[in-house]
């Protein structure tokens, strides 16, 4: 088993407060130092409230999947032989009502761009396996009820 974590910390800074009047943004600190500045999706909570040159919850969701993906399609990809050379997803999720009646991020698309080199190319249907695999391996996308569609980009 392991254990990840991270540090989220706020501060009113002055703000009233209770008029619901007050800066969403915040930061991230994750092992290592790492800091990131985040706040509110500014679709969900109006600007200036929310930072628009902080990351929002949702783009981090839809970035930890994709990120997760890519990290196991380079490793599967290694195995069988395959060089990649250069990776891009353009990855979007859509947030909606679900069955619920609950806002939730329900489809998180991937869009893959790889770019291989050397004398092993893998096919259209080796280039889906490795994509599906990688999908099944996972631990985000394990982790939870969003469906997450894998559309690669050819070319």
């Amino acid at each position: 088993m392991a254990k990840y974590g991270a540090t989220v910390a706020w501060e009113r800074s002055g703000a009233i407060f209770t008029d619901n009047r007050y800066s969403r943004a915040h930061r991230w600190t994750f092992a290592g130092g790492i800091e990131v500045r985040a706040s509110s999706s500014s679709h969900v909570v109006p600007l200036p409230y929310s930072a628009e040159d902080a990351v929002d919850p949702e783009e981090a969701f839809v970035a930890s999947l994709s990120s997760c993906h890519m990290l196991w399609f380079l490793s599967i990809a290694a195995k069988q032989g395959f060089c990649v050379d250069s990776y891009t997803d353009a990855a979007e999720g859509v947030m909606e009502k679900n069955g619920e009646g609950r806002l939730a991020m329900t489809v998180v698309t991937l869009k893959p761009h790889v770019v291989f080199s050397g004398e092993k190319q893998p096919s259209l249907s080796e280039l889906e396996g490795l994509h599906h695999r990688a999908h099944d391996e996972c631990f985000i996308a394990n982790s939870v009820k969003t469906e997450v569609r894998c559309v690669p980009v050819l070319g």
